[in-house]
């Protein structure tokens, strides 16, 4: 009889939001490594600019302020409603 397979924990989901709609504890990742949202989301420049800042996974003493136009849609890994219920 054949071992069975150990249980595999399922990556959070990844969603493509608008910035305004990033949440902290949200993580994205691009050419320089994955970064976890660590403070709310504010706009400048009439609305055009939202701004975010962020801290490595790996580093977290290493924070960058990020921008993007306010309509463009970024792609994060965000924990599911139910997950954070538990």
């Amino acid at each position: 009889m054949a071992n069975p397979r150990p249980e595999k924990k399922p990556e959070p989901p990844t969603a493509r939001v608008l910035p305004m709609q990033l949440q902290p504890g949200d993580r994205l990742a691009d050419e320089t490594g994955e970064w976890e949202v660590a403070s709310r989301p504010f706009m400048s420049s009439g609305g055009k600019i939202t701004s975010v800042r962020v801290k490595r996974v790996n580093q977290p003493h290493l924070t960058e302020i990020r921008l993007w136009s306010a309509h463009e849609r970024i792609s994060v890994k965000r924990a599911s409603a139910e997950e954070g219920k538990q």
